[in-house]
């Protein structure tokens, strides 16, 4: 006669679980608001752990923004546009996305992109047609969340 029984939680569990979930990473309050929806949490007690938790300082906005924006950055070489995109998905606020971009320095930017180019070209060295060569080039980069005018420039200067 078990019908899918669910292990349900007290506040207090779910603070304990949720402190440990906010401790291992940086979260947003939308992972955090889900995690507490799959555990099965009233709106009520989902409410009551937001408020432990960002009084705590497990949750923090600004705080996950910006390692959010550096981390995408570094590892996965996104532009801003992509960044904001993706904060914005996470329901982020346009002050702390704009605190997040703050993170990243115009030298280190330009030098990323222009190593993105420079790498994706050395993958497309192959590739005679010209048209074509532009087109991948700027899809990679348009993909990465580029600015449109940088891509098209830096696409329309390629000789062969």
């Amino acid at each position: 006669m078990n019908y899918h029984t669910h292990k349900t939680y007290t506040v207090d569990e779910a603070k304990a679980r949720l402190e440990q979930y906010c401790a291992y990473r940086e979260r947003c309050h939308k992972e955090v608001t889900q995690k507490l929806q799959q555990m099965r949490m009233i709106p009520e007690a989902i409410d009551q752990v937001l408020l432990h938790l960002l009084q705590h300082d497990f949750l923090n906005e600004t705080r996950f923004a910006k390692a959010f924006a550096r981390g995408k950055f570094k590892t996965k070489k996104w532009g801003k546009y992509r960044i904001t995109r993706e904060l914005k998905a996470r329901d982020i606020s346009a002050y702390n996305i704009k605190k997040a971009l703050q993170e990243i320095s115009e030298e280190a930017y330009r030098n990323t992109f222009e190593e993105l180019v420079e790498k994706r070209l050395a993958q497309l060295q192959q590739e005679t047609n010209l048209q074509k060569k532009r087109k991948k080039l700027s899809d990679y980069l348009i993909y990465r969340g580029w600015e449109l005018d940088w891509v098209y420039q830096r696409a329309a200067s390629i000789k062969k």
